[in-house]
């Protein structure tokens, strides 16, 4: 068994050192223009852009339910998709548009938070996943449940 883990072994490291390039990296990497160097305006990609990422509601009565609604506006190239909103607690959830967002089309993401059983100060997130680049923007609301 042990002789049959080295042969495995020796065979890996002749086929690697046999690719023609003496076992240097010579590896063509992928780039992703709108990731390492930041958004490439001459790539066609949407980008979300949101006024504000977070809301305090300051100070709320136990059982209270409350929204906000987060203003984004299409500040791309190319059509924006939300494909979806994860929040961190049951307690939060998220509606967003559906349809596509032309660029410099504006929308609203609306967050709800129930208060109910909550005590103390409470943050909740939600991520918005989108076809943009970075593909998810988070999202916080903020409030002292008393």
């Amino acid at each position: 068994m042990k002789t049959i883990g080295h042969f495995i072994m020796a065979a890996l490291l002749l086929a690697t050192l046999s690719c023609g390039n003496n076992g240097t990296a010579d590896v063509d990497i992928i780039k992703n223009p709108n990731s390492a160097n930041g958004y490439d305006e001459s790539e066609k990609m949407p980008r979300i852009t949101f006024e504000t990422d977070m809301h305090d509601f300051g100070q709320l009565m136990a059982g209270e339910n409350i929204s906000y609604s987060f203003k984004f506006t299409n500040t791309g190239n190319a059509d924006l998709v939300i494909s979806g909103c994860d929040a961190s607690c049951g307690c939060t959830v998220a509606d967003y548009p559906r349809e596509r967002i032309a660029p410099g089309g504006t929308g609203y993401v609306t967050v709800s938070f129930k208060s109910q059983g909550m005590s103390g100060y409470q943050v909740k997130e939600v991520v918005v996943a989108t076809n943009a680049q970075p593909a998810r923007t988070k999202l916080r609301i903020m409030a002292t449940v008393r």
